[in-house]
């Protein structure tokens, strides 16, 4: 097939990336993957700053490096994406690199203290009149977001500040200086996902998820480290133009890559909702009480994943690790575009249609309790001629959870495929006592559950790759049925279930 039939980009998210890059290698080796993605997102800033492992120097040079590196790969990267979703070029980011604050924490803000050039350009980025979020994505401390915070706290209206707040988004990893918390106090408002914990205790972090099963000693038995043993590294990652300045790591692999799995544009995640879940985690609201109204911030959540060793760990960590699989076999696959300029010899993304609607955003229906709905993904197609598709449909029933409790509180959809390769399925929904009652008074309701169908189309290429489809159900129930007899307390409904 045509390069014009690979899956291209109807936005790229604004992202501006803060990383103390060189603290250890895992800044470096995010930067490597991130740029393999470049096309994909609109980078706005690339700025070297501190934390609390790298407190008085930035390292912008080593930005430099990887980009250096990236030059090499751009051209042939640039024959294995859609016309309309071209890689930047080495030029245009080298131009992004600049410096942050080369103090610690709260020591860079300050009512007379100015901007590093790293903050300039951010409040740069954030006065453009854009009408998409900005990501800003903290891979070390975040003084270079506080800082101009302030200053727009000072120099704007109340009113303004607001608007110019309400465009941004920060994936940060964990509180790596003072000011992350400081952050969260002063402008809850802020869209704002970070692990929250004890000090340095980064093991109890979602992020960790991605690698950090071996150092920090979670869900053993669960997570298939395989591809990221520094063998399968060297073999699959490090290769060519730009794997070449991939380095080993120290602790664990790419702690900070999270923050832009998140962003991916795979048809898993939905980025304005944190809980739904994608390659970068799930997260839920940290405060949903009255006095919390105007808080934005996110923190970890959890899924049930079945392990290797066949047991379900129930864990913030399985929310990233679940997909390590896909997300490395799509790493391993980008290392081959940069070494290869010929479109027939590697492997490229499945394109997903269901419905007829070709698209990465979730599909939104709505659907009465108890009714069955059909889906069609029998239009989706490989840009490899010869590949052969594979359809797995599985309901995602954590991000309907509102506790852990999800077998009681989720029922199962009844997923039936009415074709051998399942690119046609029925669904039917629970009844409405099942998905459109409230949990403990028990009375029914005319909008019920937002229940979640994921859709993950697989080729056979080498390695395989995937796209998915998100199909999110509003379960409804316009005549009131169901219901039952309520409860006061929570050991009333486990009584229920007993």
């Amino acid at each position: 097939m045509a390069i014009d039939k690979l899956q291209s980009f109807a936005e790229k998210p604004r992202v501006f990336i803060l990383s103390d890059i060189s603290n250890e290698p895992d800044d470096a080796e995010s930067l490597c993957r991130y740029l393999l993605y470049a096309n994909q997102f609109q980078t706005e800033g690339l700025v070297a700053c501190t934390s609390t492992w790298m407190k008085n120097k930035v390292c912008p040079q080593d930005m430099h490096k990887i980009i250096d590196a990236y030059e090499g790969a751009v051209g042939n990267l640039n024959k294995h994406a859609h016309p309309d979703a071209q890689y930047p070029s080495a030029e245009s980011l080298r131009g992004l690199i600049k410096k942050g604050a080369e103090t610690y924490g709260m020591t860079a803000v300050g009512t007379d203290i100015p901007l590093s050039e790293g903050g300039e350009l951010l409040l740069e980025r954030i006065l453009a009149p854009s009408l998409q979020p900005l990501w800003i994505l903290c891979w070390g401390g975040t003084n270079v977001l506080a800082s101009v915070l302030l200053k727009i706290d000072e120099q704007y209206t109340p009113e303004d500040s607001a608007r110019l707040l309400s465009r941004l988004r920060v994936y940060a990893i964990s509180d790596q200086d003072d000011t992350g918390a400081w952050i969260r106090n002063n402008f809850s408002d802020i869209f704002y996902i970070a692990s929250v914990h004890g000090w340095n205790q980064y093991g109890m972090a979602a992020w960790t998820g991605i690698s950090g099963e071996k150092y920090y000693g979670f869900d053993q038995g669960g997570p298939d480290f395989s591809k990221m043993e520094k063998s399968w590294i060297k073999e699959n990652v490090q290769i060519g133009p730009l794997g070449s300045a991939y380095p080993d790591y120290m602790f664990i692999p790419e702690g900070d890559t999270p923050t832009f799995l998140y962003l991916i544009q795979n048809g898993l995640g939905s980025s304005e909702f944190p809980d739904y879940g994608s390659w970068g985690g799930r997260y839920a609201r940290t405060d949903i009480s009255a006095a919390g109204l105007n808080s934005n911030h996110y923190s970890d959540a959890v899924d049930r994943v079945k392990g290797l060793d066949g047991r379900i760990h129930t864990s913030n960590h399985a929310a990233i690790w679940r997909w390590r699989n896909a997300f490395q076999d799509d790493f391993a696959a980008r290392i081959k575009w940069t070494m290869e300029p010929d479109f027939g010899k590697v492997n490229h993304h499945p394109v997903v249609a269901v419905n007829g609607e070709f698209g990465l955003q979730p599909l939104r229906l709505e659907a009465e309790a108890g009714e069955t709905i059909t889906l069609d993904a029998s239009t989706s197609y490989d840009p490899d001629a010869n590949d052969k598709l594979t359809f797995k449909w599985w309901h995602y029933r954590e991000p309907t959870a509102t506790q852990w409790w999800v077998d009681a509180e989720v029922s199962e959809l009844n997923i039936k495929p009415l074709d051998e390769n399942s690119t046609k399925i029925q669904v039917t929904l629970p009844a409405a006592e099942k998905c459109a009652v409230e949990l403990m008074s028990r009375q029914p309701v005319a909008k019920g559950q937002l229940l979640h169908l994921i859709l993950e189309v697989t080729d056979d290429g080498t390695p395989a790759l995937t796209t998915y489809r998100r199909v999110v159900i509003q379960a409804t129930n316009k005549d009131l049925k169901g219901g039952g007899k309520g409860a006061d307390a929570i050991g009333d409904i486990m009584a229920a279930h007993s």
